[in-house]
Formats: C-alpha cells, sequence, structure tokens
C-alpha cells in the first residue's frame, strides 16, 4: 500500500478495541499512540452534567442498568464502567466531559470529535459553552445524527459539524441552504465508502472520513477512495501502516 497523501487517524471512543470505550484510560491511550483526533460520545444526566458515555443507557457499558437522562452525576459517577470490557480496568469509571477536556486541553495539535447522544438544545448549549470555556473552538468538531443539532451548532454557534450520509440523519433537509451546506465533514461508514461518494462531498467542501477502519483492508478502500480522515476502533493498526508508508508523522 502506498500513498502520497497525509492521512489523519482518529481514535473511535479512544481506543475501544483495546480498552473499555469512552474511559479516561482509553482516551490516554490514543493520545500516546499519537492520534490526530479523538472521537467520543456526550450523555447529559438528570441534574444537567454532560458525562462521557455512547449509549442513551448504561446497560452495555457499566455494571447499572437505565437512562442516562434518568440518573445524577453522583449515580452515573458510582458505576463501574470497565468490569464489562475485562476485569483489568474493574472500576473504571465514566467520565465527566469536564475530565476529558482537562486531559487534552495541553495537546495543541490534537483535534476533538464530540458527538452529542443526548440530541437536546440543552446538551448542545453545554457542550459548546463548555468548549468555549476552554478554548478549544477551533480544534472541535460537533457531530450528531440529528441534522437539527448540526444546524444549530453552526449557524448559533460558529462550529464545525460532521454529519452523515443523508439518510442516516434525522430531519434531514435538502436543496442547496439545507443539510450538506452545513457539514464541514462526513463520517461514512465502510460498507458506503466509494470514490464517487467521496468525490462528491469534495467537490461541495465537505471533508469525507471513514469509519471504522480496523485493518488493512478498510484503510486501503479508504485511501483509494479518497478519503482523508480514518477512524478505528484500534489506531494503532492504521498509524502503524501508514507510517511505514509515510503517510502519517
Amino acid at each position: 500500500m502506498q500513498t502520497e497523501r497525509q492521512i489523519l487517524v482518529a481514535g473511535h471512543r479512544g481506543c475501544m478495541a483495546i480498552r473499555p470505550e469512552n474511559t479516561m484510560v482509553s482516551f490516554q491511550k490514543a493520545i500516546e499512540l499519537g492520534v490526530d483526533m479523538i472521537e467520543m460520545d456526550l450523555n447529559l444526566t438528570k441534574d444537567g452534567h454532560l458525562v462521557v458515555i455512547h449509549d442513551n443507557t448504561v446497560d452495555r457499558t457499566t455494571d447499572g442498568t437505565g437512562f442516562v437522562r434518568d440518573k445524577t452525576l453522583e449515580e452515573v459517577l458510582k458505576l463501574d464502567a470497565g468490569i464489562r470490557f475485562s476485569s483489568a480496568y474493574e472500576g473504571v469509571r465514566i467520565p465527566t466531559f469536564r475530565e476529558y477536556l482537562e486531559l487534552v486541553s495541553p495537546y495543541p495539535d490534537l483535534l476533538l470529535n464530540v458527538e452529542i447522544k443526548e440530541k437536546t438544545a440543552e446538551a448542545l448549549h453545554l457542550t459548546v459553552s463548555m468548549l468555549k470555556e476552554f478554548g478549544l473552538t477551533e480544534r472541535s468538531w460537533i457531530t450528531c445524527f440529528d441534522a437539527d443539532i448540526l444546524k444549530d451548532a453552526r449557524r448559533d454557534y460558529g462550529f464545525k459539524t460532521q454529519g452523515f450520509p443523508d439518510n442516516m440523519l434525522a430531519h434531514f433537509e435538502d436543496g442547496p441552504d439545507g443539510t450538506r451546506s452545513l457539514l464541514s465533514s462526513v463520517g461514512i461508514p465502510m460498507d458506503r465508502v466509494t470514490q464517487s461518494l467521496s468525490e462528491e462531498y469534495l467537490n461541495m467542501g465537505i471533508a469525507p472520513w471513514s469509519w471504522a477502519v480496523n485493518d488493512a483492508e478498510s484503510l486501503q478502500k479508504s485511501i483509494n477512495a479518497g478519503i482523508v480522515l480514518v477512524t478505528s476502533n484500534d489506531p494503532e493498526v492504521p498509524l502503524s501502516i501508514l507510517r511505514r508508508q509515510g503517510a502519517h508523522k
């Protein structure tokens, strides 16, 4: 595999293949590996705190059960977010968004992909307010599967946005002033990655990204299609290949 382009690599929920997803140990490992970007997810507690967890419920990744929005911050922080991954990570907990920002802020070249999972105006407002507080606006993307959230993030708050292919977005609006006009980038799942789709987005000024790139085959497919950033569950895989080829620092 050879490419003359530099390809960026994002760690999906940190390094979710080798660490408990969306935890501080996962994010720290991604930073150590030298990723260009970290992708992570936010939900909102009952008492209005942003916490880092992918699902709207805690069932899959913790020893608890129920919706995040039905729990207080105190209740969320008592959950074990490592034990389901491995007994070696027993006691690892769900981070707050503030803790995450305190971790990533000292790395000025690290890009941030912040996905809003609690798709509400309140969650978006709290998210952008904290990113601004930490001075991270310029290196952050707001991501969501709801086009209304992306519209507000771009028009009301001036943030870069990452969307998804049209039919994956709730409230997608077609037309020259529709949803696509608000996107800075688009996350394309590997089963939809094609050169024609990448070129279509590039011609609109939208950067095509792919996910999840976890092996040499999917990386090569992404490169051939003109993808500019790959998101990986195990970012060491694409990083090591790209570095051997001179396509990553």
